[in-house]
């Protein structure tokens, strides 16, 4: 069982643990433009890190997820994240 733990540094930078059998940090930026396109406005930043992280552990362990990038950066690796993050908020 892996525990995602997202802390607000400010309103754009989120610290994001992630422990499991091994513990990880890492530290994500989320633009408020890149927010909006994926969520509208309809859940809290946090949220979306949170089930981005849930998407990226759903296909690589914690310890192959870079340790600092900007959201968006998901999108290069897995083509089909903006597409299944939108389905995984609802």
């Amino acid at each position: 069982m892996v525990e995602i733990e997202i802390r607000e540094i400010d309103e754009q930078t989120f610290q994001v643990t992630v422990s499991g059998r091994t513990t990880t940090t890492h530290r994500v930026t989320l633009s408020v433009d890149y927010y909006r396109k994926l969520t509208g406005g309809r859940v809290p930043p946090a949220e979306l890190v949170r089930k981005s992280f849930e998407f990226l552990l759903a296909r690589e362990s914690n310890t192959s997820i870079l340790r600092s990038f900007e959201l968006p950066v998901i999108g290069r690796y897995f083509p089909e994240y903006e597409r299944t993050i939108g389905e995984m908020l609802g």
